[in-house]
């Protein structure tokens, strides 16, 4: 797999990447936890090592998907993750909020669900 550094002292990432958001909402039925590992470990396998996700994938279900998958394999990945963009309190509509507090929270519910102590990038 070809490489790619990541902004001019970045780090080396693959220059193909995984977004995982289809494996929890958006194109049918979520994928099962077995099913998202598969594909995330096949990705691995590949030399891919850059992964995408994000709260409202699911929503916060992608994260767990992503952060069991990546239990044991978290030295391979670059992980990045968004913020800003989620649903509002009844889930009906899109909200943004890119508030320092929002920020903080839900910067700490992502680490907590992929069961990481950090990610690669947040944006």
């Amino acid at each position: 797999m070809k490489t790619r550094r990541l902004g001019p002292n970045g780090p080396e990432v693959s220059a193909i990447g995984l977004g995982c958001m289809g494996m929890a909402s958006f194109y049918g039925q979520p994928s099962d936890e077995a099913q998202a590992t598969a594909v995330i470990h096949r990705a691995l396998d590949l030399g891919l090592t850059f992964f995408d996700t994000a709260e409202m994938y699911g929503p916060h279900t992608n994260e767990i998907q992503v952060g069991t998958a990546l239990k044991d394999r978290r030295d391979k990945a670059f992980v990045a993750t968004k913020f800003g963009i989620g649903y509002n309190a009844d889930r009906t509509a899109l909200a943004v909020d890119g508030s320092p507090a929002n920020v903080r929270r839900a910067i700490e519910g992502r680490l907590k669900r992929l069961g990481m102590d950090h990610v690669d990038l947040y944006y």
